[in-house]
């Protein structure tokens, strides 16, 4: 869940930056959300069902 999130993040990250030209803090809080989700999918792991 944590790693769709962090794919998520960056592509909208990506859209605002490169694509809208923004260049405001709110756009880089996406990407620091995302390598957050990111780092979390793996320190958490995957749970036995």
């Amino acid at each position: 869940m944590f790693l769709i999130l962090a794919v998520v993040l960056i592509i909208l990250w990506l859209g605002g930056f490169f694509v809208l030209h923004i260049s405001s803090f709110l756009i880089h809080l996406l990407i620091i959300f995302a390598v957050i989700s990111f780092i979390m999918h793996f320190v958490t792991g995957r749970r036995s069902a």
